[in-house]
């Protein structure tokens, strides 16, 4: 089985363990601006550069909507998603919305140094005045934090919350 490496895995895992790992061209400009002297380093691993497919970056954000994960992932983290769906490999990532969408598609996850998510999670959108909620809508701003805008019934902030049980 394949591994597709996050790129906490370039960050942190030395090169030997990163042979033969799968990762998306977007990752290295990641890497580029967080650490240009790893990105050098990495750059001269064995690893299998991949481009994403238009079709399993539309399957990796169909599957993030699903879970409610889509306004949260990056657009390097959707590639590594989409790489990951793709080949049916093993995920390796400590991001908990990677692993969270991944195992809810069916895929099996690894983490790089934290321990690995315990539950699969749905996501909706919940007023913090009134409680209001629904499902995490396609156009949600994709940033990592901060209110999806205002309710439509009381006005308050909406922001993205685990579906109750």
């Amino acid at each position: 089985m394949e591994r597709v490496l996050d790129t906490a895995a370039l960050l942190h895992w030395p090169p030997q363990r990163l042979a033969g790992g799968v990762c998306a061209p977007s990752q290295i400009r990641e890497l580029e601006a967080l650490s240009p002297a790893r990105a050098l380093l990495v750059e001269s691993s064995d690893l299998v550069w991949r481009a994403v497919s238009t079709e399993a970056l539309e399957q990796a954000k169909a599957c993030a909507k699903t879970t409610g994960d889509l306004p949260r992932l990056s657009d390097v983290d959707l590639d590594v998603l989409a790489l990951a769906l793709e080949v049916n490999g093993l995920l390796v990532t400590d991001d908990y919305r990677l692993q969270n969408t991944y195992q809810h598609a069916g895929g099996s996850v690894e983490p790089v140094a934290n321990a690995p998510s315990k539950q699969v999670w749905i996501w909706e959108q919940r007023c913090t005045g009134c409680g209001a909620s629904s499902a995490v809508s396609s156009d949600a701003s994709r940033s990592k934090k901060g209110q999806l805008g205002d309710c439509g019934v009381c006005g308050s902030p909406v922001v993205i919350k685990r579906r109750r049980s």
